[in-house]
């Protein structure tokens, strides 16, 4: 089963925007800290932004800050990533995690790629 499905990734021009949305199943949605990563070739993974549980408190890597926001609906099970003014090296596949605040697994996502080129 996969628990965390990615969408919304694509190519776009420098100075474009995309948001990405990550489908969660199979576990209470709630009670999990929700976050993207991405991962470009040949780089390590990293945090781009993460959500707490309620929804209120939101942390974003200082490499988007002020272009990222993170947000999520309970309701639909939903986190997304709303990106702006991308740049060439946002270029890199967006991976969904979601981290149980209860002892519970994590899961991750299969990703989705999002290039940025002219």
């Amino acid at each position: 089963q996969e628990h965390l499905v990615e969408s919304g990734g694509g190519l776009v021009q420098p100075g474009g925007s995309l948001r990405l949305s990550c489908a969660a199943s199979g576990f209470k949605f709630s009670d999990y800290l929700m976050s993207w990563y991405r991962q470009a070739p040949g780089k390590e993974r990293e945090l781009v932004a993460r959500i707490s549980d309620g929804g209120s408190g939101a942390i974003h890597a200082e490499s988007l800050r002020g272009r990222a926001t993170i947000s999520r609906d309970n309701a639909k099970n939903t986190v997304h990533l709303q990106m702006n003014n991308l740049k060439t090296e946002d270029t890199a596949t967006y991976i969904c995690n979601a981290a149980s605040l209860a002892d519970g697994p994590n899961y991750w996502g299969k990703g989705t790629l999002v290039t940025v080129s002219s």
